[in-house]
């Protein structure tokens, strides 16, 4: 770089810093000035370097994915400063892991597993416990995305693995929280695949891997028009650890070598074998004033245009079992409002989760507004939907209502759960429902027979107990790789 360009560097820099100054109100002192200038640097420095490295199409992500980053961020943070408000784990998000954190990883090899959000973390509470026995001397340390993955860690692990939001997908702050943690290996779960954060690391001489791997078929199609450039990704890996076949195949459609590829099942399982805690829905009953004779419909992680359909069942059952409580659980619980004001239009009284303890029940149903209490939840229901299946957007986890032993409906829309689906038809214990009419007939049907509903419950529980392993397969993988 001539000395024009490195001084044009410099004083946009310096220009930058003195403009966060003013607006936040501070003095500048020179070790500030020299700290933001370090930071540009080692935000910025990478990408003088990726071009003989790479790719054309992966310099291209990467640079304009930098250049999208570095020209929101200080908008983002006008914004955070106009507001009052902070994001949770702003620093991590940048890459500045806390040394405390640093400080419990004591033992080797040390690793790094990535679980995004709720799900991805009880898949890594199996995995961890699996790689605790079979490599006693490792230290473990998880990233997650959102702040519900974050607390739902926090109290799995407690202060035996620490726990950090992951850094931004960009070279300066995946580089520098990699080089702080300075892993072994890094172990990415589930559909995790970020491309700055693989090319980092893998240039940094770090060992990559992925768990319990699926690719939805939706996700596939988008991966697939970018073939070349997703291959390039994926050739940093040194081994994929796929949940079923069809994961495997279309993996390899992406450009995955297909010696790095093991199938090994589904790890979320492995936590689905131990005995309920039945005083769990001893506890969501009275929270919820709910009788152990009341007969209750859950409708779990439900998503846009379902819940009138449910409706729609509803008020079918409610002709026969006027005292029957429904419970909707959105996927997203910023859709509380909108499913609220549906409720009302069509003359359904409700409560939320929230309004509990503090309040009566005086509604026959409840919007649960909070995060991570739906498994629990599911405990209390005597037939239970998985959202996301009346609608084309891959359904959720049956598995999860048939740990309780519960009578799970789902619609026609499952292809993100293909194995488990079959897992529960092949016990003759998923009922697919194809609308809002079959969905009433089909609960209609058992509620009448309760003999029935509970037969179809115990084959359930069944169904999962038959399950897992796969954790312990995952964990070997991981120790494979590690060599």
């Amino acid at each position: 770089m001539c000395q024009g360009s490195r001084f044009s560097a410099f004083l946009s820099k310096l220009t930058h810093a003195v403009f966060v100054s003013i607006f936040t109100k501070q003095v500048i002192a020179p070790r500030s000035i020299f700290l933001f200038l370090f930071i540009s640097d080692l935000f910025l420095s990478p990408l003088t370097r990726v071009v003989k490295t790479m790719s054309f199409l992966y310099f291209s992500y990467i640079f304009f994915s930098s250049l999208v980053v570095t020209g929101l961020l200080p908008s983002f943070l006008i914004c955070q400063r106009v507001a009052g408000k902070s994001v949770k784990g702003f620093r991590e998000r940048l890459g500045v892991v806390p040394a405390q954190k640093i400080r419990l990883l004591t033992g080797t090899p040390r690793i790094w597993i990535h679980a995004a959000s709720l799900g991805e973390v009880r898949v890594a509470a199996a995995v961890v416990n699996a790689l605790r026995e079979k490599i006693p001397e490792c230290s473990i340390i998880v990233s997650t995305m959102t702040e519900s993955g974050r607390n739902l860690a926090c109290k799995t692990f407690g202060r035996r693995v620490p726990v950090i939001y992951a850094p931004v997908d960009f070279p300066g702050s995946v580089r520098l929280s990699l080089s702080t943690v300075r892993p072994d290996i890094m172990v990415f779960l589930e559909t995790e695949i970020w491309p700055v954060w693989v090319w980092q690391a893998r240039r940094m001489g770090i060992r990559i891997v992925l768990i319990n791997g699926r690719i939805s078929l939706s996700s596939f199609r988008n991966y697939v028009r970018f073939r070349p450039f997703f291959q390039e990704v994926l050739e940093s890996f040194s081994a994929f650890s796929m949940i079923t076949e069809s994961d495997a195949e279309r993996l390899r459609a992406m450009g995955a070598d297909p010696r790095k590829i093991e199938i090994h099942g589904n790890a979320k399982y492995d936590l689905l074998k131990k005995e309920p805690d039945r005083a769990v829905e001893g506890k969501y009953r009275r929270l919820l004033e709910i009788n152990a004779d009341d007969r209750v419909l859950v409708a779990g992680s439900t998503r846009n245009g379902e819940e009138a359909l449910i409706l729609d069942a509803y008020a079918v059952l409610q002709e026969e079992f006027p005292g029957l409580i429904l419970v909707i659980a959105p996927r997203h619980i910023d859709r509380v409002p909108e499913i609220g004001a549906l409720l009302q239009k069509r003359g359904f009284r409700y409560q939320l989760r929230t309004d509990f303890p503090g309040n009566s029940r005086t509604a026959g149903i409840i919007i649960v507004d909070t995060f991570g209490e739906l498994f629990d939840i599911y405990s209390i229901g005597n037939i239970v939907f998985c959202g996301g299946s009346l609608v084309p957007l891959g359904g959720q986890n049956p598995l999860e209502p048939a740990f309780w032993g519960k009578a799970v409906f789902y619609g026609p829309y499952m292809q993100n759960f293909p194995d488990a689906t079959a897992v529960l038809e092949a016990a003759d214990a998923g009922v697919m429902v194809a609308d809002a009419r079959s969905l009433a007939d089909r609960a209609l049907w058992f509620l009448s027979r309760p003999l029935e509903l509970d037969r179809i419950g115990k084959r359930a529980r069944q169904a999962v107990i038959g399950q897992g392993g796969a954790a312990e397969k995952h964990a070997e993988e991981i120790k494979r790789t590690l060599g």
